[in-house]
């Protein structure tokens, strides 16, 4: 993953002009910096375009991220997202009722207790290698109705893959989930455009479900040393968004633990 990569999404040199005159760059330097023909500028002038994007602390230190890593020549390759560790498995079990899965840093479903697969409505509906988080928020026809702030959960979303492109891992699944989204979703493609980059911590959502209703739930995210995630969403102890959580525990009993299944 190289400075260009960051600059463009498969749009072309649309913009380019303006974008270098705002960082005070020339148009053809810029160009050799979109197309990856240039893969070590200096600090300064990621700095100007860093501030010429209005990009954020986080944002800031995006770019220089991966202008080291093309700099120092590393190779780095992640292994292919691997099953669920049993550890996370074993939580998914023990917080029921509350909704819980396990995500690889692309947001891949790696597990699911029941109550998490049912508060993303209608995600079942897809086979399991297909079944990624990012992906149900920008393209299922559902996600729009179970996220109550839906555009704050699209912005997180794409934040958080802006993050782990910085880390120079998981380049070809990031290069297929984004390309795919950039063809398929006008709403990924322009804030993927603003370079957000922004870790994912743990916040409040609220949820819609067709069955129980609604739920204001606070996430709490934990990391595992391979970059697995646990993530559960609690309610408040003797709240109605509670007794919402244990309902969803009871509805649609067909409904399994699920486990993402390699591709074939």
């Amino acid at each position: 993953m190289t400075v260009h990569s960051w600059l463009v999404c498969d749009r072309g040199d649309s913009g380019s002009a303006e974008q270098a005159r705002l960082a005070g760059l020339s148009v053809d330097y810029y160009i050799r910096l979109e197309q990856g023909r240039d893969r070590n500028p200096s600090r300064e002038v990621l700095a100007t375009l860093a501030s010429a994007l209005l990009l954020d602390r986080e944002g800031s230190a995006h770019p220089e991220q991966l202008a080291r890593l093309a700099g120092a020549r590393m190779v780095l390759a992640a292994a292919p997202a691997g099953p669920a560790g049993a550890g996370m498995v074993s939580l998914l079990e023990s917080v029921r009722p509350t909704p819980a899965f396990v995500l690889d840093q692309v947001s891949d479903l790696l597990a699911a207790n029941p109550e998490g697969v049912r508060l993303l409505s209608g995600i079942a509906d897809w086979e399991p290698v297909r079944r990624n988080l990012i992906r149900y928020v920008f393209t299922h026809p559902a996600a729009r109705a179970v996220f109550e702030d839906w555009a704050g959960m699209a912005r997180d979303c794409v934040a958080h893959l802006r993050v782990v492109q910085g880390a120079g891992t998981h380049a070809t699944e990031m290069t297929a989930l984004t390309s795919e989204l950039c063809s398929a979703s006008v709403d990924f493609e322009e804030l993927w455009a603003h370079y957000d980059v922004r870790i994912k911590r743990g916040t409040r959502r609220i949820f819609r479900h067709p069955a129980v209703g609604r739920m204001e739930l606070t996430s709490e995210i934990l990391t595992a040393a391979d970059g697995q995630r646990f993530v559960a969403f609690q309610a408040e102890p003797g709240s109605p968004d509670r007794d919402a959580v244990t309902l969803l525990g009871l509805v649609a009993d067909d409904v399994p633990a699920t486990r993402r299944r390699p591709a074939p």
